[in-house]
């Protein structure tokens, strides 16, 4: 796999499970979106709010099995996010299959702060998978 979209991604993994609000800002692009295993739809202030509001605590959340394709400065990774969450107080463990959409530049990107080369998530989109959790 691609050494910088490997690094992407663990940052991202790792900002995910701890609630890092600041990491996640400089990870996300400005018009982010990421699609729910439910199909509901949040924008990236909306993503960072879960956070910020205490609502979504992770236990554990692991991004692995992920394969990329790089076109020039885009990319699509497709992998199996697998966590351990309360969302609002619920449940919310879960096995996802899901799709990322990054793309490389933009405001921020490249900023020295981590954001790993100037990759952002454009978005994701997330599909419950019918096994059960290893």
């Amino acid at each position: 796999m691609d050494r910088e979209l490997a690094e992407f991604g663990r940052r991202w993994a790792k900002a995910e499970l701890h609630g890092d609000i600041d990491m996640l800002d400089r990870l996300l692009a400005d018009d982010f979106r990421g699609v729910g295993p439910r199909g509901f739809i949040l924008d990236k202030a909306r993503w960072l709010e879960r956070y910020a509001s205490g609502d979504l605590i992770h236990d554990s959340f692991d991004w692995k099995e992920v394969e990329v394709r790089r076109h020039g400065d885009a990319a699509v990774a497709i992998g199996v996010q697998c966590q351990q969450s309360i969302v609002d107080g619920r449940d919310a463990d879960g096995r996802f299959r899901a799709t990322q959409f990054l793309a490389k530049g933009g405001k921020g990107a490249g900023d020295g702060n981590g954001a790993g080369d100037g990759w952002r998530l454009v978005g994701i989109h997330l599909s419950a998978m019918s096994e059960p959790l290893p």
